[in-house]
Order: C-alpha cells, then structure tokens, then sequence
C-alpha cells in the first residue's frame, strides 16, 4: 500500500507588459534568482485568483475567509429558527468554539465552511452548551479550498488544518527589468484655454515568461475529504491553477493570457519543484523566451529523473514543446485523465 501521491503542475506562461502582483510602493514584485532580476507573482496572489475561481463554480462547495464569521452562523440560525435571537446564539456558538469576538467580529480571520457555519447554528438551536460538541462542529467537514490550502486559527490550534496544497511563486525564467508608463488623464470640463492635463502619473510594469509550480498531496486531501471528493478536488485544483490569474492592473493592461505549456506528474515519492531548469536565466533570443523556457524545463526534468528523482508515475502535458516528457492532450482531456488516475491511484489505496 502506498502511503505517498503527489500531484506536481508545472506551468510556463507568457504574460504581456503587466503589473498583476503589486508590493507596498505600486511597483511589481520581484525576485532575485540565479544572481538576476526576475519578476514574481506572490502565492499568496495566486491563490487568491483561485479561490476566486472556484467561487465561481457553483458545483463546487467552498468556505469562507472573514472577521465576519457570527454572520455565517447568525444566517443558519435564522434559516432553522427565525423566532430565536440569532445575533446573540451566533456568537455564543463561537464562544463555545473557543472563537473569541466581538461586536466587529473575530479578532482575526477565520476560514469556515458552510457545514460548520450549519453545524454550530443547529447546536445553537438545540441549546447546547457542551464547548466540545463546537468545537467538534468547527473541526469536522471542511470545504474543499480549505483542505487544499490550510486553516491556522490562534485562539485554538486543534482548530488548524495542514495544507494539502503548496504553490510556489512564480518567477521568469528569464532576467527582467521594470519599465514606467508616463500618463496624463484629461478633464473634460476644463476651460478651453488650459491645455494642461487633469492629472499626471506613472505606472511601473513588466513583461516575462513565467515558471508557475504547485504540488497536492493527495493522501493528505483524501484524509480530510475522502477519495470520491478528492479525485474531483485535485481536477478542480488543476483547472483552476492553470486558468485563474491575479486581477492587479487588468484593467490597465488587458493582460488575461493562457499558459504556453503545461506539465502534470503524479509522484509516488516526493513532490519535485524544475525551477532549477531556470536558475541560469534563459538568453533573450529570436525565439523569445516560451520555446527555449520548455527545452530547458524538459531538458532540466530528464536530468533529475536520471540522477536525484525517480520518474514520474503518470505523465501529462498541454501545448507544444513537451512532447518528450508526454504525449499533448488537450487542457480539458488532462484535466479528466488526471482526475482519474487519482480516483485510481486512491482506490488501489483503499482509501475510502
């Protein structure tokens, strides 16, 4: 019986000049890497964008990340008792959960899915004060974004959830260097002899082909949710790390693209990061950057399964380039020949 599985996405993405991951002066992050300036898109960006996507399924059941959680309850409340005094239960609920609040809400943010906000609300109802009975309720059935990436709650760690996934920040694989956009805005009401603009600014921005790498593991996933909920999870997880994309500047920039190439693996033995393929930055060359990006991702993956990493189990690849890693498919035929070598791969786990 295998006690490991891991799915490994490997993304490369060209993105136009852009500006979709800020820092605290306005200017987009970067990182140092192989002794060059790269651009960089924050995890914490990307994730985001991910949640935001999975929102927008509605076949998917996804929790909520708020200060406001007495509301998530107070809502349940009212739906099974509207006679009852569904502010004061809600956040008694909490209480008893060893959530602290007050009336601005929770001293920090806190992840709930709307079973739990269930749970607590019916508990609430029956006039149950057993503290272990919610604290019970807030453990038990997580949603699936927060199995997939984790729940720390201060005021109570046996609260917390390991993340089943990591996501790394992306970076070019290519060395970059910020530019500025000069702009004026005219007003339209301003008298005909004034010819000076409204308002003066500038914007910083950057263009690059990016190495994006997120990793599930599966087994940790399948503990919270169980095998049937995980397969659809990881699908989910894949559709919407290779299709979201953080909003800073969109408007700005249009700058909504598509990855250039992607590379799936289910690992039996540890998740394995190819930004190494990229520590020597990619030479700016007539080719651009995307064609020689994926020669030096499927170059770098060969090197490491022939010294340091065992193959992958399972292979999968989208677009051109990679065809010697594994044969292409379409984005949407991998996403269903992933999930199903997960469902797979669990049920030869007996995991239930």
């Amino acid at each position: 019986m295998n006690k490991r599985l891991y799915v490994d996405f490997h993304i490369l993405q060209t993105v136009p000049p852009s500006c979709i991951n800020r820092d605290d002066t306005g200017s987009p992050k970067t990182a140092v890497y192989g002794g060059v300036l790269r651009a960089r898109v924050s995890s914490q960006a990307w994730k985001h964008a991910m949640r935001a996507a999975f929102a927008e399924n509605a076949q998917l059941d996804v929790g909520k990340r708020t200060k406001k959680a007495a509301e998530l309850v107070k809502a349940q409340i009212l739906a099974l008792a509207p006679e009852l005094d569904a502010d004061k239960l809600a956040k008694k609920a909490l209480e008893n959960a060893g959530i602290k609040s007050d009336d601005k809400g929770t001293k920090a943010l806190l992840f709930m899915s709307t079973a739990q906000a269930k749970a607590l609300a019916e508990l609430a109802v029956e006039g149950s004060a057993d503290k272990k009975q919610y604290r019970d309720a807030l453990k038990a059935a997580p949603s699936m974004d927060m199995a997939l990436f984790g729940r720390m709650v201060a005021d109570d760690p046996s609260l917390n959830y390991d993340a089943a996934a990591q996501v790394a920040h992306s970076i070019s694989t290519h060395a970059v260097q910020n530019e500025y956009d000069y702009f004026t805005a005219v007003d339209d009401c301003q008298a005909e002899d004034n010819a000076g603009a409204g308002h003066l600014g500038t914007v910083e921005y950057n263009s690059s082909t990016l190495y994006r790498y997120a990793t599930v593991n599966v087994m940790e996933l399948a503990g919270q949710l169980g095998a049937a909920q995980t397969a659809e999870t990881v699908r989910a997880f894949g559709e919407a790390f290779l299709f979201s994309m953080p909003t800073g500047k969109q408007n700005t920039f249009a700058n909504r693209t598509l990855p250039d190439a992607v590379y799936v693996t289910l690992r039996e033995d540890q998740p394995v990061n190819l930004c190494g393929a990229f520590e020597r930055a990619v030479p700016r060359s007539a080719q651009g950057y995307a064609a020689p990006s994926k020669a030096a991702l499927a170059q770098y993956a060969q090197q490491m399964y022939s010294s340091f990493a065992e193959a992958p189990a399972q292979s999968f690849t989208v677009g051109s380039g990679l065809e010697e890693l594994a044969p292409a498919q379409t984005a949407k035929a991998m996403l269903g020949a992933l999930e199903k070598a997960v469902r797979d791969a669990l049920a030869g786990n007996e995991v239930g």
